[in-house]
């Protein structure tokens, strides 16, 4: 009985030691998953956007090809756009008739000639001819689609002499003069990441380090990970540098926190 009453302290200690430990780890295990993980980014550019067609017509010609360059402004698709400048040309040719048709009843209307009633249809005549000349010149002028913006075409969708529809994509364009990284960092270094701040990139696919600095910080917090996401821009122009490459952020948080 002596020797069972000496061994249930022991016991009891070397429980207590063994559950120690899980104790001590807890807030270690509680900290966010990105901290014990390399930092991912992507090169994205500022902006993209994809072409569309707004009139239904055939390509009749693709000024830039698949990954060459153009400037802001320039034409990038035109469309063979007969029928639409034909029918521009008879809403120019009824206006005229309205108009004429309209001065000659104005001047019957100084000689009392003509009834207010149809000097009023006449001259509501010379109004919806200019409006349908109107539209067809808005119309016309969907037949070439202009650059946004300076960049590159990432990719080519149609082929010249094929009939698209409206609102049918054409190109997807990006301007690659700026490019920026997007990540996610620990929601918890919001209290020493501030915009500004300078940092290393290395990206995979050149094999070197690029600086960079934060220039904007998400808008909202992910409560599941505990993280935000940041954008940054690389410092400097690098040709080898393109959209979609991708590589490891060297940003730590300072002593301390």
């Amino acid at each position: 009985m002596t020797t069972v009453r000496l061994a249930v302290p022991f016991l009891l200690a070397a429980l207590m030691a063994v559950a120690a430990p899980s104790h001590a780890q807890a807030p270690a295990q509680a900290r966010p998953a990105l901290e014990k993980q390399d930092i991912r980014a992507q090169l994205t550019p500022r902006r993209y956007t994809t072409l569309g067609a707004e009139i239904g017509a055939k390509v009749s010609r693709i000024a830039v090809a698949e990954g060459a360059a153009f400037r802001a402004g320039q034409v990038l698709v035109a469309f063979d756009c007969s029928l639409q400048q034909a029918q521009l040309q008879k809403a120019k040719a009824v206006l005229g008739a309205a108009e004429r048709t309209y001065g000659a009843n104005q001047r019957l209307d100084e000689l009392r000639s003509v009834g207010k009633v149809e000097l009023d249809a006449s001259a509501a005549e010379v109004g919806k001819a200019k409006a349908d000349v109107a539209a067809s010149s808005v119309l016309l002028s969907k037949c070439a689609i202009a650059a946004p913006f300076a960049g590159r075409v990432s990719e080519q969708q149609v082929r010249e002499q094929q009939f698209v529809q409206a609102g049918q994509p054409l190109l997807e364009i990006i301007d690659d003069s700026v490019l920026e990284l997007q990540f996610l960092v620990p929601s918890r270094w919001l209290a020493w990441v501030k915009p500004g701040h300078a940092f290393q990139v290395r990206i995979d696919e050149t094999g070197k380090t690029y600086p960079a600095r934060v220039q904007r910080i998400g808008a909202r917090v992910d409560p599941v990970s505990q993280s935000i996401k940041l954008s940054a821009t690389i410092d400097g122009r690098f040709p080898e540098l393109i959209a979609g490459m991708s590589g490891r952020v060297a940003l730590a948080p300072p002593p301390g926190q």
